[in-house]
């Protein structure tokens, strides 16, 4: 057996991460990577000391989305020491929206790696200058 890639890897505990995310729609997780040393983890989940979905269900908007939840990747970026995010990688269990492609490209991350596609037809507007790889789990591979 052969070692997995660091983009694996790093795949791999972005899934674990979302395991606490508290938001039933979608489990995301997100790991800012540097110089392979995370940096900072974040998982989709209510504002501290506020009701979780888990618990009180979701508070969709008309847009059809959970408004009650602070996305992974924002979690991520707002739990890092801001120097340690320009040229970092994000690794994301799933495609960014919009607005968490704005946070991370605003972050000065520049490589995200995600694993299940989320297409957001927004997004290739604010990925200059970003490194986008889309990397699906193969299949029977654990």
């Amino acid at each position: 057996m052969s070692r997995k890639s660091w983009d694996e890897y790093f795949l791999d505990i972005a899934d674990q991460v979302a395991t606490r995310s508290t938001c039933p729609r979608l489990h995301v997780g997100c790991v800012i990577v540097k110089d392979k040393h995370i940096v900072s983890t974040g998982y989709n989940g209510s504002i501290h000391g506020h009701d979780h979905c888990d618990d009180v269900g979701c508070l969709i908007g008309d847009d059809g989305r959970c408004h009650r939840t602070v996305h992974a990747e924002n979690n991520a970026v707002l739990h890092a020491d801001r120097g340690l995010l320009k040229e970092a990688a994000a690794y994301v269990t799933h495609e960014p929206c919009e607005n968490c492609a704005k946070t991370l490209a605003q972050s000065g991350i520049t490589r995200i790696v995600f694993r299940n596609a989320y297409p957001n037809k927004l997004n290739k507007h604010f990925f200059k200058d970003i490194e986008v790889v889309y990397l699906p789990k193969e299949e029977g591979i654990e």
